[in-house]
């Protein structure tokens, strides 16, 4: 897949008509480095936000032929848990301590895309199901290596 990137001249691009209406407004007060860069146009805005929604509509496509089991971390986390039980040493040769942060990054990169930790109600990361069940799985991972 190719995206598109505007980042490279939008935003000099906003400098450049906000210097100009400044200079046109007669606002001498401006002082560099000081200026945001939220004073987007509407149609910016519309843009920005419709870019978003297509972002979100398709990254809930990402797993949508895939099981349930396999494609949530918390069944994911109990199969291993279950082999562990099962079959310990196998489990121990296999170094799935190692395996499962590869394993599941594209699971947990995927619930993060509409993660914005800028907004004003946004869920901590301690909060989201995910983030629980790795906790709970570590958890138990660390009580029965203590035994």
């Amino acid at each position: 897949r190719h995206r598109r990137d505007n980042s490279s001249g939008f935003i000099p691009k906003c400098r450049a008509c906000r210097r100009q209406a400044r200079e046109h407004s007669g606002e001498g007060d401006h002082h560099e480095g000081l200026s945001s860069d939220e004073e987007l146009t509407p149609t910016e805005l519309d843009e920005f936000q419709k870019s978003k929604d297509n972002v979100l509509e398709d990254s809930r496509k990402i797993f949508e032929d895939v099981h349930a089991d396999f494609c949530d971390i918390r069944k994911i986390l109990l199969k291993f848990q279950e082999w562990k039980e099962k079959f310990p040493d196998s489990y121990c040769d296999a170094y799935i301590s190692f395996c499962l942060p590869k394993l599941l990054n594209p699971l947990i990169r995927a619930h993060l895309i509409s993660w914005n930790p800028l907004e004003q109600n946004f869920t901590e990361l301690e909060e989201m199901p995910w983030f629980r069940a790795i906790e709970e799985f570590s958890d138990a991972e660390n009580v029965s290596e203590s035994k």
